[in-house]
């Protein structure tokens, strides 16, 4: 557009500027509005088609598909069965709440003092103490097994 003959088109509503020009014809309101319109209706095309093909596609899975045993038809499972991962919205117990009761009954075991078998002179003491005595007396000897001996 030359800016040579500015306002030179008859402005009897537009707009009248020294320095900028300007051409009513630049922008037709009537070609927006029908690409709108081409729009709106490729558009609503479209997604007739895909609720068609989406109709069609569920009827023959539904058809084909082969239907659960008697035993399970009355069921319905929402979750996988057991064993389940901790931490799931499946699972009914919280996973760090199960960690920390473990290792506080993991604590409690090496912290208590008990017969294993009296009969054998077994005894389970306290871990700190037993690393104590290990400490002072070192690892006891084992009298170790014999090797069998290989015949040629």
């Amino acid at each position: 557009m030359s800016t040579e003959e500015r306002n030179s088109h008859p402005a009897a509503n537009g707009p009248v500027h020294d320095d900028v020009a300007f051409d009513p014809r630049d922008i037709r309101s009537g070609s927006v509005l029908a690409f709108l319109l081409y729009l709106a209706i490729t558009l609503g095309v479209t997604l007739a088609a895909c609720w068609g093909i989406w109709t069609f596609t569920a009827s023959r899975a539904r058809e084909f598909d082969t239907p659960p045993p008697p035993v399970r038809q009355g069921m319905r499972m929402a979750y996988p069965p057991e064993p389940r991962l901790q931490g799931s919205a499946a699972h009914p117990t919280d996973a760090q709440q199960d960690l920390r009761d473990s290792l506080a009954r993991d604590r409690a075991a090496l912290e208590q003092t008990r017969w294993v078998n009296a009969q054998a002179g077994t005894a389970q003491i306290p871990i700190e103490d037993a690393m104590k005595i290990i400490a002072e007396k070192g690892l006891p000897a084992w009298a170790a097994k014999p090797a069998k001996e290989k015949k040629p």
